[in-house]
């Protein structure tokens, strides 16, 4: 067992974000698997380092593997998932989906072991040249390396330590106090500098992955557009509200929430409230509080993308739809609590973060929501708000700073 193990940990390597080092005896990549299963906020932002690898080799083979629940943000339901990109697939060339989570619930039936054969030999049949492992849990890496891909890359420092046994190239990536989409692209980048074999490469592919960056695009889904235009009526002054999070202490009170749609009412501004499963009790309280202000919305995923794509401005906590407004340059109002917003924040938009100065950094799971997240008040988020609708000039930054409540720092 030691001596397999060691087989697995070679080729470690230093992640920069300033050149490529050329690797001349590295064949250039024909194919290239991306691993990253799960949640919807960190498949986003693992975007713009797959729009990075898309750009630096475009004629690949780029695959991704997801897990099923999510693969409507890189597909739409209809459309076909290998072949010809089109705005029903925007990046990738295949997508490979799995179903973890079921498989985790029935580990010994007959039924997960088949489903499981077949997804590995769907993957396995394109005999991938490398497969990077964004997610860096021990699942993602062990799927990772099940791929058959001739080279498994991944952190030297993974989220999960054991992680790093399957991974037979190894970035140590500076993730202190950076944002994970700038983590994502330094693995990225380490992936281009192995696959780029004379300066010719190194000129096409650009100097760095700040510059092969390209627009994140999201499914185009047609039947959800006509859905979304007709519920809103071919308007655009109304704005998102998110009261949900993955868990309590993330989540601002619904009561305020409330109140935010109603103040923003006098600017002539609708609310609508987005929720997801299990969060109808809590959209319905934020509805009541708004005094008919707000309506609520459920929208599958291609419907969520559509109706962002179409809102002045989008008000939550550190979510995926919060993230998946950022992503679609839509400027956002972020709610902070235990989460830290210099690591999880809204990336590339216009913004403004609110955390209070006594929050700290903490992912234990906690119910009831953080006491520093409790002080950041209704006429805080509605100031913050306005702020935001009111100058539509400026240029995002590159990355956002940890900011504390009562002092509004905007992300220009």
């Amino acid at each position: 067992m030691a001596a397999g193990v060691a087989g697995l940990m070679m080729g470690q390597t230093t992640g920069t974000a300033s050149s490529f080092p050329l690797a001349p005896s590295t064949p250039q990549w024909n194919s290239l698997l991306i691993v990253r299963l799960s949640a919807m906020g960190d498949i986003i932002h693992t975007l713009p380092a797959a729009a990075a690898l898309r750009q630096a080799f475009p004629q690949v083979t780029l695959g991704w593997l997801v897990e099923e629940r999510w693969a409507e943000l890189l597909c739409t339901l209809r459309y076909p998932r290998s072949g010809r990109r089109s705005p029903e697939r925007p990046l990738v060339d295949r997508i490979h989906a799995v179903n973890t989570s079921e498989w985790r619930r029935s580990p010994l039936s007959f039924n997960t072991w088949q489903q499981m054969a077949v997804s590995l030999s769907d993957v396995r049949g394109i005999r991938y040249d490398a497969a990077i492992d964004f997610q860096g849990a021990v699942r993602s890496a062990l799927l990772a390396r099940w791929s058959g891909a001739a080279a498994v890359y991944g952190d030297a420092q993974p989220r999960e330590n054991a992680a790093s046994m399957f991974y037979t190239r190894q970035s140590v990536l500076n993730t202190s106090g950076t944002h994970v989409v700038e983590q994502a692209l330094a693995l990225a980048e380490n992936v281009i500098s192995h696959g780029i074999i004379t300066t010719e490469d190194l000129s096409n592919a650009g100097a760095t992955t700040r510059e092969l960056q390209s627009e994140v695009e999201f499914p185009v889904d047609s039947d959800a557009e006509k859905t979304i235009a007709t519920l809103i009526g071919g308007g655009s002054d109304f704005v998102i509200l998110n009261p949900g999070a993955g868990w309590g202490a993330k989540m601002w009170p619904a009561e305020r929430y409330g109140q935010v749609a109603k103040e923003l009412a006098e600017d002539g501004l609708l609310s609508l409230i987005n929720y997801g499963p299990r969060e109808e009790e809590l959209a319905a309280a934020v509805e009541a509080a708004s005094a008919g202000a707000a309506r609520r919305i459920s929208c599958s995923i291609s419907e969520l993308i559509a109706l962002t794509r179409r809102a002045r401005l989008f008000i939550g906590g550190d979510t995926g739809p919060m993230h998946l407004a950022a992503a679609l340059k839509i400027p956002v109002v972020a709610i902070f609590g235990p989460t830290n917003p210099a690591r999880n924040g809204p990336f590339g938009t216009r913004s403004i973060v609110l955390r209070s100065a006594i929050s700290q950094t903490d992912h234990t799971r906690h119910r009831e929501p953080e006491q520093g997240l409790l002080e950041i008040t209704v006429d805080e988020v509605v100031s913050a708000a306005r702020r935001l609708l009111r100058d539509r000039s400026a240029e995002p930054r590159a990355a956002e700073q940890v900011l504390r409540k009562k002092v509004f720092a905007e992300k220009p």
